[in-house]
């Protein structure tokens, strides 16, 4: 029997790094994909079209499962800004390498959206993460064989920092699960917005 304090967390997300990057922080979601048409946004601001599309697949999970007690959905979307521009994956292996040849030696701000509802109560909270990013001077060799991998062709920003391409990244100012694709202290604070505490969150054994 749950309890006003005990919930279960729902990942309206198919990013294995979310999934992963929970996990080995104790949690244990369940995965509901949101089928969320992402071109339907547009924004020319970073923050607001990664949270908007956060918002929408949660809210598009959340419209598909009963009310039931202590559930709660996440969502969470992430872009990269870049020297002006904002750069979700890219569409194909040639954008991706002019991506990279671009980005090489320089930095750019990887944001991440983050959207929670409680499915009884109809409670949100939500807020983006922020992390910059540098990126090293790579050859021209060393993309075209990242980008071979296909790798880059799946993640915003056309780059992982938890794979392949983590060896690309020089250093990072912020939070570095941000840059995987969720936050877990910016998780911990909208989880606290609904009395959720983590450590009830975790598996128990």
């Amino acid at each position: 029997m749950q309890t006003h304090d005990e919930y279960r967390l729902v990942l309206a997300s198919a990013s294995p790094a979310r999934l992963a990057l929970l996990r080995a922080a104790g949690f244990d979601p369940s995965v509901r994909v949101s089928g969320v048409d992402e071109s339907v946004v547009d924004s020319a601001d970073a923050g607001e079209l990664c949270l908007e599309l956060a918002r929408l697949k949660a809210r598009a999970v959340a419209a598909s499962l009963p009310a039931e007690q202590g559930v709660l959905v996440l969502g969470c979307d992430s872009v990269l800004a870049f020297d002006g521009q904002i750069l979700g994956k890219p569409t194909d292996a040639d954008e991706a390498v002019r991506r990279w040849r671009a980005m090489r030696g320089r930095s750019g701000v990887l944001h991440t959206g983050h959207h929670l509802t409680d499915l009884t109560s109809g409670k949100q909270a939500e807020d983006v993460g922020a992390t910059v990013v540098h990126f090293a001077d790579v050859s021209d060799a060393e993309i075209d064989a990242y980008v071979a991998t296909g790798e880059p062709l799946h993640v915003a920003g056309a780059f992982t920092i938890d794979g392949l391409g983590a060896s690309f990244v020089e250093r990072i100012e912020g939070d570095h699960g941000n840059v995987v694709g969720l936050s877990l202290p910016l998780l911990r604070r909208l989880l606290s917005s609904f009395g959720a505490s983590v450590p009830t969150l975790w598996r128990k054994a």
